[in-house]
């Protein structure tokens, strides 16, 4: 996997921080709003894809896979996509047809080295994910929406029994992950250039190692992704039901 993006920092106690990041387009952008300590879920700024010559030079599409790091509080959350094996090919993503992709996220507390023992890292959970898309085109249409997700996480996991609370499922590495897998992109217009998918994660986050108190925070993540002009459909294999 190819690790990304500068890494993007918030440290400081909950209640004064206060970050604005205004990124150019389809760069990733969100903004924290200081930790209150009530439900209402803080944002925090998505990691930025590599500035490009054109919109849609992304990572995703050049690298066939994409990995970001949004570090919050010593936390650091990643976002990891990559097209599965029934549409591995992405300068072959066109328009029409469907293309597949699976994601994974977790989190990692930083502040322990990674093989420490697991009771001194601090608990994070994943209470819902939601992935929303905007297409670009060319001749200027209206964009599109071919994907869309909004689940509680622990209910759509590929694990079936993830450890679980009433703040949602752990993702804490090493013990816990979140992952989908052959995600589907319906088809596009034929002047479609680009699709943005935008993931929205909303976590409670463990103040210290065993403490038991929580904070919610919302971990924001844009993704652009080139699409080819072509009047061929994307082709899509057939691949077995456990294939990723």
């Amino acid at each position: 996997m190819t690790s990304t993006r500068p890494r993007l920092h918030i440290r400081g106690p909950a209640g004064v921080l206060s970050v604005v990041v205004a990124m150019a387009a389809f760069s990733g952008c969100s903004a924290l709003d200081g930790l209150t300590g009530n439900d209402d879920p803080a944002e925090t700024p998505s990691a930025s894809p590599t500035a490009s010559e054109t919109p849609f030079d992304s990572q995703f599409t050049r690298d066939g896979t994409f990995q970001s790091h949004i570090d919050v509080n010593g936390v650091d959350f990643v976002y990891t996509l990559y097209p599965t094996k029934s549409t591995p090919r992405t300068n072959e993503w066109f328009p029409k047809g469907n293309k597949y992709f699976s994601f994974t996220f977790q989190a990692y507390d930083l502040d322990q080295p990674l093989r420490a023992p697991f009771d001194t890292k601090r608990l994070v959970y994943l209470d819902r994910m939601k992935v929303t898309s905007e297409t670009r085109r060319s001749g200027g249409g209206e964009p599109e929406q071919p994907y869309e997700f909004n689940v509680v996480a622990k209910k759509a996991t590929f694990d079936p029994e993830p450890v679980s609370t009433k703040y949602g499922m752990l993702i804490t590495s090493p013990k816990g992950a979140f992952e989908l897998r052959n995600q589907k992109i319906g088809p596009m217009a034929d002047d479609t250039a680009g699709l943005v998918l935008t993931f929205s994660a909303t976590v409670w986050i463990e103040r210290r190692a065993g403490s038991d108190t929580f904070y919610k925070e919302q971990i924001k993540q844009k993704v652009p992704i080139a699409i080819f002009s072509s009047d061929e459909p994307t082709e899509a294999q057939s691949i077995p039901v456990n294939a990723n």
